[in-house]
């Protein structure tokens, strides 16, 4: 089975992000078209990129890189749940991405995103912009899901039939994705040129 991660991008504290990204989790399991696991970036605590080397080189020095490089490498596609804060995605998930290169290649992605009235959309219209740099293949369907407390309680997420309605033909052509990029995900992506010196 492809190997699906449903990655919750927003750290703070009382974050609705831990519900939705649950119920994702669980409608991707559902599905039944992927092997899914559910990664937590408030558990993966990346500082702020504090690598010396850019990381096409890969030369990793930390710990907590390593452990990222080693989870990412392991994914064949994902799907990003994320809010919106000021009209972009949240730092701790722009951060999370560009602590890898060469792992994310050839890869798609999905989001739920969640958030008011906009659902979160204009995060994930950043997000996109940022993915495909890295030779990912952001897809047109998503899910998103505006007002989203009036939707959380205790419990967890009861989604809207909107969302409901949304998520299976989202995993459905994820799956598609993950499946028509393999051989690509199997070869080596071409070598980068090596970044400019600093301060040029």
């Amino acid at each position: 089975m492809q190997q699906l991660q449903v990655v919750i991008g927003s750290t703070r504290p009382g974050r609705a992000g831990l519900p939705v990204g649950r119920w994702a989790a669980a409608a991707a399991a559902k599905h039944g078209g992927f092997d899914v696991e559910l990664v937590d970036l408030e558990e993966m605590r990346l500082p702020l990129l504090d690598e010396p080397h850019h990381p096409r080189m890969g030369q990793y020095t930390k710990d907590h890189t390593l452990r990222w490089s080693e989870k990412v490498s392991a994914a064949d596609a994902f799907v990003f749940v994320t809010p919106e804060y000021n009209y972009g995605p949240p730092p701790a998930l722009l951060n999370a991405v560009n602590f890898l290169y060469a792992e994310w290649a050839y890869k798609p992605a999905a989001f739920v995103s969640y958030g008011g009235v906009a659902g979160g959309l204009r995060s994930v219209q950043a997000l996109k912009q940022v993915l495909t740099t890295l030779r990912m293949v952001p897809i047109p369907e998503g899910v998103a899901i505006p007002f989203v407390f009036e939707h959380l309680s205790p419990t967890g997420l009861t989604p809207p039939a909107a969302a409901v309605a949304a998520v299976g033909p989202m995993l459905d052509e994820l799956l598609r994705w993950t499946n028509a990029l393999k051989d690509l995900r199997n070869s080596p992506p071409p070598a980068a040129p090596p970044p400019p010196p600093a301060g040029r």
